[in-house]
């Protein structure tokens, strides 16, 4: 059975659990709740070995063939294209098509959220490197700084370290295999995270934040259906768009529930190489960079619900300069949810209500009931932003070969 086939039945069961039990029992919404984060958890299980030994094999492999800052290059320059439209595209839709104002909540507990840049460059480079590696797995960039540094180091003598590189390509052999295991069996883990995702939705479909819900879902839907598709056909070598499309059902369906990117992680590395035949040495070095960096959807969806935030509670409205700013902020802002795998959209909007301030620092607990669906919608978008991505720079990079579509996982 295709992995995506296992996905949708395992979503569609935990939906239906969802909508069926009783949303008052406090021990079925509580057991859903633990059994939710315990699959995020299993879901993240094997990603850092996974990918600190296919990092530093394949930057040394690229090192050897000249083709590493090539790739590095060519990701930074389609994660900030990605970006401007992305981000562009859902303020110009909410301008155009504003949703219904959103109800007014009293509630004055502001939350500490914050995207800590100075802990973040800080813990690059810890006094110790193997520091990297033990940490809760949610910061993935100083693992990938560790096994960048590692990779380079495997090309100091090639006859010394022919037995290292051995090692290293097997283990991220091994990794890859166990990560695929869980991969594999995440239809039955997605069980319990759409489930506690339906739980949720119960509670927020009769309020005044459906018009919201309905524009999030429909610009999403257009970027991912039509526009990164059409976009890819900018790309040499005669990419397939409804391919890759049709390759990234399993990790859509994955980052929508579990509202988490390096859940996601596993399925995207699984079906970029075995699908779109995307070869290791691109896969390893361009997905986290994009997992990293690329958090354009999550952006998108902070600064939309920002500009409907100031739309409903300013009797002013907003102004075209304060769009453009909050279009930059959520624009700079992009790049720095590395921290932020699980809450990327709802942390972004903290951030933007902070930066723009005006008396809407705590705008951002308008829309808490509701921050479940932003932070699915925000990563379910990075996440495609990453299939497409990873599959753009691979065919760019001639690191590709397409395979039939019977053969897709």
């Amino acid at each position: 059975m295709k992995v995506w086939i296992k996905l949708l039945i395992g979503a569609a069961l935990g939906l239906f659990l969802g909508f069926l039990l009783p949303a008052d029992n406090k021990l079925i919404l509580t057991s859903t709740e633990w059994l939710a984060h315990f699959a995020i958890n299993i879901g993240r299980y094997a990603v850092v070995p996974m990918l600190f030994f296919s990092i530093s094999i394949a930057v040394h492999e690229l090192r050897q063939e000249g083709g590493f800052w090539g790739i590095l290059f060519r990701a930074l320059l389609l994660i900030a294209i990605s970006a401007v439209i992305v981000i562009s595209g859902g303020i110009l839709a909410i301008t155009f098509f504003p949703p219904a104002r959103i109800p007014i909540i009293h509630d004055e507990q502001i939350e500490a959220i914050s995207l800590s840049l100075v802990d973040n460059i800080t813990e690059l480079f810890p006094s110790n490197m193997f520091q990297a590696l033990v940490g809760d797995g949610v910061y993935l960039l100083p693992v990938c700084v560790f096994a960048f540094f590692l990779g380079m180091g495997l090309s100091y003598d090639k006859q010394t370290m022919r037995p290292v590189v051995s090692l290293i390509d097997a283990l991220s052999r091994v990794f890859y295999h166990i990560a695929s295991f869980f991969s594999e069996i995440l239809g039955v883990i997605i069980i319990a995270l759409s489930a506690y995702w339906a739980f949720r939705y119960r509670a927020v479909v009769q309020t005044d934040f459906h018009s919201l819900i309905i524009l999030l879902t429909v610009v999403s839907g257009v970027l991912s259906l039509i526009v990164f598709p059409l976009l890819l056909y900018f790309v040499k070598n005669k990419p397939h768009p409804w391919m890759a499309l049709y390759s990234a059902i399993s990790s859509a369906l994955a980052s929508f529930f579990s509202g988490d990117i390096i859940f996601s992680l596993p399925v995207v590395f699984k079906h970029t190489k075995e699908s779109l035949g995307v070869r290791r040495r691109a896969n390893a070095v361009a997905l986290p960079f994009f997992a990293v960096f690329s958090r354009a959807g999550s952006a998108m969806v902070a600064a939309m619900s920002l500009i409907l935030i100031i739309k409903s509670y300013s009797s002013l409205g907003i102004s075209i300069s304060d769009i453009f700013s909050i279009g930059m902020q959520a624009f700079a802002i992009s790049f720095m949810l590395a921290r932020h795998s699980g809450d990327g959209a709802y942390t972004a909007l903290a951030v933007l209500c902070a930066t723009y301030g005006q008396g809407f620092e705590a705008g951002y607990l308008i829309l808490k009931p509701i921050a479940f669906y932003l932070i699915a919608i925000g990563a379910f978008l990075d996440v495609m932003i990453m299939n497409f991505g990873v599959y753009a720079i691979a065919k760019l990079s001639d690191l590709q070969e397409d395979k039939p579509i019977r053969l897709f996982i």
